[in-house]
């Protein structure tokens, strides 16, 4: 359909559009091809680049016969109205302008117009899973979260700014409704995971304390314990390792041992004022080891913890 109207516009017309469309895309398509390196997209832009020289040496030829043809001046006997023949050298001029602006749109559109994919990362999001069936524990458990609810309000547009990292993107987040004790008590946790640090919330609907778990800490390895109040309930800081498990999935061996991984700061906090048990766990860590300050596990705990959704039974 295209070629059907290109072959209807006058001679004038036609060929310099078809001159410019040529060396326009020509160059462009051998420049992205030196560019990338890519062989066949050079073949293509000689291609039109040959074609376009073949139109030039074809406009070439009809200006020397036009010129040629031109019959010599002879006096007027008397004034005859005649058409006035359309210029062709304005037609040319006006074609090669508007295909110069299309062209120039094609070559800088991309770089001035605003692009859906700029590059930049795009957030995770959490994935639902309502048609999920959830432990019995979390149908006999009162005000149980889920581990997606869990995540959805873990994963914050402002999280990173409050680790410290404003510039950083999540790159994998999760929720799990997990249970301990053989499926008896829920604990759903949620993980966001950014390139500095990752972030991991969990809530344990035991009857376990923060009193009676400051004491437990006392015989365990826990470092750095500091109790204190936060949203009017009971809270505590401490440090401790995580565990490194390597697992190999070929040759028949199970994986390697359990190692010591990297420090992890924990802020945990009662599930109300009166520590009546149950306790919600935020934890930080960093594959360099590396941790943000104290107040930046209290600024999670102060955002996150009145988002978290109640369920009833």
């Amino acid at each position: 359909m295209l070629g059907f109207l290109v072959r209807l516009l006058p001679f004038w017309v036609r060929e310099p559009l078809l001159i410019l469309v040529g060396s326009v895309f020509g160059v462009r398509i051998m420049y992205l091809a030196h560019r990338d390196g890519e062989w066949v997209a050079a073949a293509i832009g000689l291609v039109f680049l040959v074609f376009t020289a073949v139109r030039v040496h074809t406009v070439a030829r009809a200006l020397r016969a036009r010129r040629a043809l031109a019959p010599a001046a002879a006096p007027v006997v008397a004034p005859v109205a005649t058409e006035k023949e359309p210029n062709a050298w304005g037609q040319a001029f006006a074609a090669v302008a508007v295909f110069a602006a299309l062209g120039a749109a094609l070559w800088l559109g991309p770089h001035l117009l605003p692009s859906d994919d700029d590059g930049a990362p795009q957030a995770v999001s959490c994935a639902g899973g309502e048609d999920e069936e959830l432990p019995g524990a979390y149908r006999k458990t009162p005000r149980a979260v889920t581990g997606d609810e869990l995540c959805d309000a873990l994963n914050r547009p402002d999280l990173a700014q409050l680790l410290g990292t404003p510039a950083e993107t999540a790159t994998a987040v999760s929720g799990t409704s997990n249970t301990l004790a053989d499926g008896k008590v829920a604990q759903p946790e949620a993980e966001v995971q950014f390139d500095t640090y990752t972030v991991n919330v969990s809530v344990m609907y035991n009857k376990l304390s923060i009193a009676q778990y400051v004491e437990l800490m006392e015989y365990g390895e826990e470092t750095d314990v500091k109790t204190l109040s936060v949203l009017g309930r009971p809270a505590v800081l401490a440090s401790d390792h995580l565990m490194k498990i390597e697992i190999n999935f070929g040759g028949g061996a199970s994986g390697g041992p359990v190692e010591q991984g990297p420090l992890a700061r924990t802020l945990s906090v009662a599930l109300d004022a009166k520590d009546r048990g149950g306790y919600c766990d935020i934890t930080v860590w960093s594959t360099s080891g590396a941790l943000p300050d104290d107040s930046a596990l209290l600024d999670i705990a102060e955002k996150v913890l009145p988002t978290i959704p109640d369920r009833t039974v």
